[in-house]
Order: structure tokens, then sequence, then C-alpha cells
């Protein structure tokens, strides 16, 4: 009940005019509503191995508080911001790595707002650590379409046996002009009751969460004044993984042995007079040293995503629109010097995925597949004519693999000259997001469809087809592990193990794992001295 306006009337007294009147009370100070409402979220932000934020938007003034434990019926934690705000955000730290934990929010005084069963996320792995890991990519998926729906029930689906670790998203979040209310009606209202509050996010902006066609609110990479940046928390200290970008508009991170770069192809730097396509501004120049260090420190996977792709032939053309063009004649043969595995972009409407290529930066018809493709095969790693997964060369580390994937929410027409003659696949008539898995040194690609079939995938490894000597003992037990991951045949034992282990004769004995498809072999010369 808001405050009680309380008015004391003097009645006229004819009988005695000088009797005082009663003082007439001030009226009472408005009190603020404690029955706060959920508006927004809650949605997980600045995951790692030991910490995540947790936001959410009240319709009400009141304290931010988390509860959160490792059972769901035991939330024996507690974390609290005592400021009255709309805007909640609490980051919950000292966390233990790759556990699970459920949380409650609300603000304080027994108000609970949302608590469950489905309230709960998984901390990250350490940095650098070998495992299994699943992101979601979304593209281009704010539009509240019928398609928008269908993508999502069909990933949550998918997700039933196989969750994610976090997703990602490559621009235009929030159609058609990233407003607060749009980021509301088509983003939050769409992923709340799942993927909001189970799975951290990991955003990139398009340019229609600048809110411009035109280039007005560019600038507000520095202005931060548009509600992407103030729907999103960034990582960008370094918290999680990689070196401090000191902006939200881009930053880096790591899920185990996965590095991130999630960049910003549209918002203006340096003072609004560079874009990410060139090579002197603000962000190229994080870029390198980003991608520097960490090939210094570990050699794990490596995959950029941002919104304007380098090769489309979809609803927009890469020949014809000038950012497009720069950046493929400027920018991405940076992130081919540093060995980057995998591009993620969205910004046209369909599916598009490259074989594994370096080196071309000019039009569509310079495109050879001779001189830029490094490998012939499908990738599809299936057992199927020409499909053994995309190898990337130790020493060297070439070769990189484009998807545009921009289809979770808007669909769109082609282009006369479609499809890219780049693509080994392409797909306009469904909408889809894509799932990356990396499972040590192999990464899968799949796109999943929203009739929830999966018309595209490919597999790329690393460190593998190794060729070991080993010196051992007489009678000293070897073990021998193969590189790859998935099924082995071993020459000289009937086990199906990844790893066996030997006792050979005296001498020299060679030992061949392969997989099914005769697509990866593992050569061990065991020596023996007496």
């Amino acid at each position: 009940m808001t405050g009680l306006l309380t008015i004391a009337c003097a009645a006229t007294n004819a009988q005695d005019t000088t009797k005082p009147r009663p003082a007439k009370p001030a009226q009472e100070e408005r009190k603020p509503n404690v029955l706060a409402h959920l508006l927004r979220g809650p949605y997980l932000q600045v995951a790692t191995d030991n910490s995540i934020i947790i936001r959410w938007r009240t319709d009400a003034l009141t304290r931010s508080v988390v509860n959160y434990g490792v059972n769901e019926n035991g939330l024996t934690m507690r974390t609290e911001e005592p400021t009255l705000t709309f805007e909640h955000k609490v980051q919950l730290t000292g966390l233990s790595p790759r556990t699970k934990y459920y949380y409650a929010i609300g603000g304080g005084a027994g108000d609970t707002l949302q608590k469950g069963s489905d309230n709960y996320f998984v901390t990250l792995p350490v940095p650098g650590t070998e495992g299994v890991y699943r992101i979601g990519v979304f593209g281009d998926c704010g539009n509240n379409s019928t398609n928008q729906r269908s993508v999502r029930d069909q990933v949550e689906k998918y997700l039933d046996t196989k969750p994610m670790d976090a997703w990602i998203l490559l621009g235009d979040n929030a159609y058609s002009s990233g407003t607060d209310p749009e980021f509301q009606e088509k983003f939050f209202n769409i992923y709340k009751d799942g993927l909001l509050k189970k799975y951290p996010l990991f955003p990139a902006p398009g340019n229609h969460d600048y809110n411009d066609f035109y280039q007005y609110k560019a600038t507000a990479q520095a202005s931060k004044d548009i509600a992407y940046y103030q729907s999103f928390s960034m990582p960008a200290n370094g918290e999680a993984g990689g070196v401090p970008s000191g902006t939200p508009a881009y930053y880096s991170f790591d899920i185990g042995n996965a590095h991130f770069l999630s960049l910003d192809s549209y918002g203006k730097e340096d003072n609004n007079a560079t874009r990410l396509y060139d090579t002197a501004g603000a962000q190229v120049q994080w870029i390198k040293k980003d991608l520097e260090a960490y090939n210094n420190t570990r050699r794990g996977w490596v995959i950029a995503y941002w919104h304007h792709p380098p090769y489309t032939m979809g609803s927009h053309n890469s020949d014809k629109e000038g950012e497009l063009v720069k950046m493929r004649e400027n920018f991405i043969r940076i992130l081919e010097r540093y060995g980057v595995d995998l591009i993620l972009c969205g910004h046209s409407h369909l599916y598009e995925r490259s074989r594994l290529m370096q080196g071309h930066y000019g039009m569509e018809a310079t495109f050879n597949a001779a001189e830029h493709n490094l490998s012939t095969s499908t990738a599809l790693y299936d057992g199927s004519e020409n499909s053994c997964p995309y190898i990337k060369d130790t020493l060297t580390n070439k070769g990189t693999v484009y998807v545009v994937t921009g289809s979770a929410g808007a669909l769109g027409r082609s282009q006369p000259t479609y499809p890219h003659d780049a693509m080994f696949y392409s797909n306009t008539e469904l909408g889809g997001a894509s799932m990356v898995e990396v499972t040590e040194n192999k990464l899968e690609l799949k796109w999943i469809c929203s009739d929830g079939q999966i018309r595209d995938h490919f597999v790329m490894m690393k460190d593998v087809n190794k060729t070991k000597i080993i010196q051992a003992k007489k009678g000293e037990p070897v073990t021998l592990t193969a590189s790859f991951v998935g099924a082995y045949t071993w020459n000289k034992r009937k086990e199906t193990s990844r790893s066996i282990t030997v006792k050979p004769a005296a001498g020299k004995t060679m030992y061949e794992v392969i997989d099914p498809y005769t697509c990866l072999k593992d050569r061990f010369e065991v020596r023996v001295t007496r």
C-alpha cells in the first residue's frame, strides 16, 4: 500500500470562533514497493572457472540477493548487494571449477523472485584443461519470429542429453534498432525459460544492436549509450582468460582448451577514426597481443567471432558491401597468420561453411579451390567418400574454416551468384543455430536446423597421425595411447581401447592404431634393450 494521504478539515464553530483549529498533518512519506516483480532474467554473464555474474531486472527498487549451493535444497551460501536498484548484478566468487550450482534470486527479507530445479549453472573448467565442451552459436536471432522459436526449441531438445558450457551471439541480437524494449521482447523474453538462466552468455554486437544502418550510433562503442552495452556484462579485464581488452566491445575468454575472441565489426574505435577492418586500430592491436600471448603459452583451439562475414552470397553480398570487402581484404589475413582455427559470423541470414582454406582475399571470382583450399575433404567424418577430418599441421598450424550462421531468427534471400564459390555447403531454406563441440584435440561443428535435423557438420583435428619411438627395458610394461579421439583398431592387439599396455620382446616392435575410416594412424616403434 502506498502512502496514505490524510487531510484534517476544520469545521466552522459559530459559537466559539476563537477555538484553535487542529494542525494539518504532513503527508506521510512514500515508501518503496518491496513486492518487486521479475521483468528480465535471470541470466548468466562473465563466467570463469571460479566465478560468475547473475543479472536480472525488477519493476521496483530492491536489494540484490543470490542464495546458492551445490544442492538444490541446500542453498547455504549467499551473496548480496545492498543498494536498491532495478538492474541487479551479483558476482559469485570462490566457486569450484566444473561444478554445478543451484541458485535463487531475490531482494532479501524472504522475497524470492525465482528458484527451482532449472535455476543452475556449471562453472567453466580451468583454462587450458582438455575435456568435452559444448558452445552454442546464435546469429541474427532477435526478431521474435516463428523461426527464432523453432530454432530455440530444437537447440533445447538437442541439449536434453548434451548440455552446453556456454553460448555466444554473433550480433543483431534485437531487431530492428537494438532498443531496450526490443531486447526485452525479442531476446530476453524468448530465451528466459531455458538458455538464459542455465548457460553463461558471451555476446558480440551487430549493426542492428548499434541502432542504425547509417553509422549514427556506431560511435556508441565509446559512449556505451545503447541497450547492448547496458544489457550485457563482458570479461573486459581478462578475468575469463586472455589479454585484458579494457572494453566490453571486444574481449577474449577460455573454455577449457578453446580460446575465444568476441569482436566488434561495426563500432567505431579511436575517437571514431577506425573500425575492426582498419589494421592500425586499437582492436586489431589488441587482437595481435592476445593471440601472440595465447600461442606462446598453449596451443589449443582458437575461435574468433563477429558480425560481418568476409565471404557470403546470402542476404548480403561480400563482393559489393564495403564492410565485408574490407574485412576480407584487410583483416582476416591477420587471423590466418596467427593460426585461428574457426571464424564464425552472422549478418547474412543463412548458413554457409567453407573447407579448410587460406589466402583468399579477393572477389568471389578469384577463388581457386586448388590454390586456396588446404583440403579437398568434406570433413563430414562419417565414412562417406572423401570425408576425413580437416587436420591442422602441428608445425605450421595453417588453415581456417569460415562459417556464416546467421539464421537463428532472421531468414533472407540469396544473391544471384549464390552459393559462394568458397563454400562447401550453403542453405537459405531453413533457419538454424550451430553447436561447437570440443573434445580434446577434436573440434566438431553441427548446424541444428529449425526442424531438428543436423544438415551440416564438420570435424577438425590437431596433433594426430603421430610417429613415436619409445625406448624400454626387457619386461618393462609400456602404455601406448592413440593421439586421436574416437574408435580404435590396433594391429597387434585385439583391444579397442584408446590405450593399451604392451611388453614386447627384445628388439624393435611396431604398433599401429587406426580409426574406423582409415583417416588416422599412429605408429609406435618400441625398442627394447636386454
